[in-house]
């Protein structure tokens, strides 16, 4: 529902689920109007504007199928539940063009996924981090896609994460409530900031350790790299997340993971079309398993 005097790009970035920057280019190379014409990202809507994806594509490069394996979990002709592994990047970026889920998904779906994001961003609702494994939506229509992007931001979609962090948490229970903002403008990094967007990540501690917490990590909001961010911020930085701070505990360093341990390990939504409940749960990922096999042996 477009609320009066919200900025068009805000607007576009909530609705379709993307970043600010992601919504301000397609405002400006013509792939959104509002009221049939060309606004600017600053446009203030009025509540009986009409804002319109256009489906036209601009970006420089196309991006191309590639026959890079998935593991499916769940797949009709809206929508795909997949368990993504390590190391994927969930996109394109400008400076990556290939070798991604949606690249995969590509040539998985025969190209048959929505375009609300445009080339970089087909069937992305939402992403993981390349190192952070685990449950993902993919949306194949844009009807499908703008629903599930709805229930996320509205807090239907539960999205649960396992991840094991440096140091003993206390407290059994807990609510990260802490803004987010790129550090220093770059996009690779996140920082607290008062002046950053909403994000909060609740938690519940589901095995201590002598210098490690085991923890199951809820999701209110979906900011970049927000469970890392969050955690580094209680200096409880996940075990192998160098871009967060691990490297700087002497604990498990010998102990080798593919990445930060953390994993999208379960998803509950309401399907789009038939209103079905959907919920999913993976088992342990093998960094999990490994780490969790150490500690449990001291």
């Amino acid at each position: 529902m477009i609320q009066d005097s919200e900025r068009l790009d805000v607007y576009c970035s909530n609705r379709f689920f993307l970043s600010r920057s992601q919504a301000r280019k397609l405002i400006e190379n013509g792939q959104i109007l509002v009221n049939k014409k060309v606004e600017k990202p600053s446009y203030k809507l009025k509540e009986e504007d009409t804002v319109e994806f256009t489906g036209e594509k601009k970006e420089d490069r196309k991006i191309l199928p590639q026959n890079i394996p998935l593991d499916i979990i769940y797949e009709d002709d809206y929508l795909i539940v997949l368990n993504k592994q390590k190391g994927l990047l969930t996109h394109p970026t400008t400076h990556n063009y290939d070798n991604t889920l949606v690249n995969a998904l590509l040539y998985h779906t025969k190209g048959k996924l929505s375009n609300i994001g445009g080339d970089f961003r087909q069937g992305i609702v939402h992403r993981l981090d390349c190192d952070t494994s685990g449950l993902m939506l993919a949306a194949k229509t844009n009807f499908a896609h703008e629903k599930l992007a709805e229930d996320i931001k509205t807090k239907k979609t539960v999205r649960k994460y396992l991840g094991i962090c440096h140091g003993i948490i206390e407290d059994d229970f807990g609510i990260i409530d802490k803004p987010l903002v790129h550090y220093m403008g770059k996009t690779v990094k996140m920082n607290v900031s008062n002046e950053g967007q909403k994000a909060i990540t609740e938690y519940k501690v589901l095995e201590r350790f002598q210098k490690a917490t085991f923890l199951e990590l809820k999701l209110q909001t979906g900011r970049t790299h927000q469970i890392r961010c969050h955690l580094s911020s209680l200096n409880h930085p996940l075990i192998g997340d160098i871009l967060y701070g691990s490297k700087g505990f002497i604990d498990f360093q010998n102990l080798k993971t593919k990445g930060q341990v953390l994993q999208s390990y379960f998803l509950a939504f309401t399907h789009p079309v038939t209103g079905e409940i959907m919920e999913y749960r993976i088992d342990y990922d093998e960094d999990i398993k490994k780490v969790l096999n150490y500690l449990r042996s001291k």
